[in-house]
């Protein structure tokens, strides 16, 4: 199938009105557009310094708040429940406001739950402000795919790419930066996690620019009279759709490796006797090595047909990287990073193939929302199932044939999700 042709082809169809996510807009000028891209990136580099930059402060976050080993682990799978109960909600919201309108309310979220985070003075609130900025990175995880689509239709593998490459380079700064500048900024992690809302400022600009535009340009299109045409195409039944489920199940397992390593690949290495600014690094070259791939990985997997080798490539540096963690964790630390960094691209991957499964951004944003949403539920017992583990074994063993369960059935489903098929089709 030629991607590119049928994605020029979706945007001269009008969206079915009982699933459209927004009003039909005319083109976007070439300013919105620059806008659009800015945008992107900003918003990219913006989902995951709250969870990544927690990461290397968790030991120091932990004691301050007098948090048990339960909740610790809690707050590795706290982003996987925020984002399968806040994306889900993303179609309706954009639906009613436009995606533009409910990527800035969400940059907005993520700024304010990441500047009250630092006055935490127990549990309990740190877990609300994670949970208000969660909820912003949840309903923008959900449309970035649905931006791209509605707006770059014949740039869907190139956008993919640059966004999930903003989105990896602000996971990998996050994770090494966070502890230096800690230290920089006197040592307490209140300053140090609370410093990334400064980021999250800066991303409402244009965004608040681009829904302006999209405001001005809805009334020019009233002002002339202008109407979407009516479409008798049946309603989306995406509940009904093998490649829907298949594309959920493998967000799902890509997106439980990703939280654990995020969340205890740093632990793993320091219990093998890296220092902290070490294992934060260790996590920084995880992180980073999305950096080129995920701007490469999307370009690739928009011009093959089946996804699946791509899948099966990327699961055997994880099983490598697993490996490599169980008989010399601190020896060849820096090879199983790179391994499990490039493992982590599964992420940029579905992402491409989200966009790539359905015909119009109608059927994006409802795929979208359903995968991710499907995913991150699936993926919630993986992070507390390794705190539990390593806990009850007192070693890191047994977590890692878990995780390598896990990998192998990811390798599986997304083979299968890979297929040619759109979800239009009933497959």
């Amino acid at each position: 199938m030629d991607m590119a042709k049928d994605d020029v082809k979706s945007v001269a169809r009008p969206a079915p009105a009982e699933h459209a996510p927004t009003p039909v807009t005319p083109a976007p000028s070439r300013w919105t557009r620059r806008l659009l891209v800015a945008g992107l990136v900003l918003a990219a580099l913006n989902l995951r310094p709250a969870i990544s930059g927690l990461g290397p402060l968790l030991e120091e976050v932990q004691k301050s708040l007098g948090m048990s080993g339960a909740v610790a682990g809690l707050l590795t799978s706290v982003p996987s429940l925020c984002f399968a109960l806040f994306g889900g909600l993303a179609p309706r919201l954009a639906r009613r406001w436009g995606p533009a309108s409910v990527v800035l309310a969400g940059m907005a979220a993520i700024t304010l739950g990441l500047a009250l985070r630092p006055f935490a003075g127990g549990t309990a609130f740190f877990l609300l402000a994670s949970a208000i900025a969660l909820a912003g990175i949840a309903v923008s995880n959900v449309l970035m795919p649905v931006v791209v689509k509605q707006w770059f239709p014949d740039r869907v593998g190139p956008m993919t790419g640059l966004y999930s490459m903003a989105l990896s380079l602000g996971t990998a700064g996050a994770a090494a930066v966070t502890v230096p500048m800690t230290n920089a900024l006197g040592g307490s992690w209140r300053a140090g996690l609370g410093a990334w809302a400064v980021v999250g400022l800066i991303a409402v600009v244009p965004w608040s620019a681009v829904v302006r535009a999209g405001r001005r340009a809805d009334r020019a299109t009233a002002a002339g009279g202008t109407a979407p045409e009516p479409s008798e195409q049946p309603p989306l039944r995406i509940t009904r759709s093998v490649t829907a489920w298949s594309l959920g199940v493998f967000f799902g397992l890509q997106a439980s490796a990703a939280y654990i390593t995020m969340g205890w690949l740093p632990q793993i290495f320091r219990d093998a006797g890296v220092s902290a600014s070490g294992a934060g690094m260790m996590l920084a070259v995880t992180m980073g090595m999305g950096i080129p791939l995920s701007f490469v990985l999307p370009r690739l997997a928009a011009r093959m047909s089946h996804q699946g080798p791509l899948v099966i490539a990327l699961g055997i540096c994880g099983l490598s990287g697993y490996t490599g963690l169980w008989f010399a964790p601190a020896g060849g630390a820096w090879a199983w990073a790179l391994l499990l960094g490039v493992s982590n691209c599964a992420f940029p991957l579905v992402l491409t193939m989200i966009g790539m499964r359905s015909r119009s951004s109608a059927g994006v944003v409802k795929l979208s929302a359903f995968a991710q949403s499907t995913g991150y539920l699936i993926s919630i017992p993986g992070p507390l199932l390794v705190g539990a583990l390593q806990q009850h074994s007192g070693g890191w063993h047994a977590p890692l044939l878990l995780m390598t369960g896990l990998m192998l059935a990811q390798m599986t489903v997304g083979v299968f999700a890979g297929r040619d098929r759109c979800v239009e089709d009933g497959g």
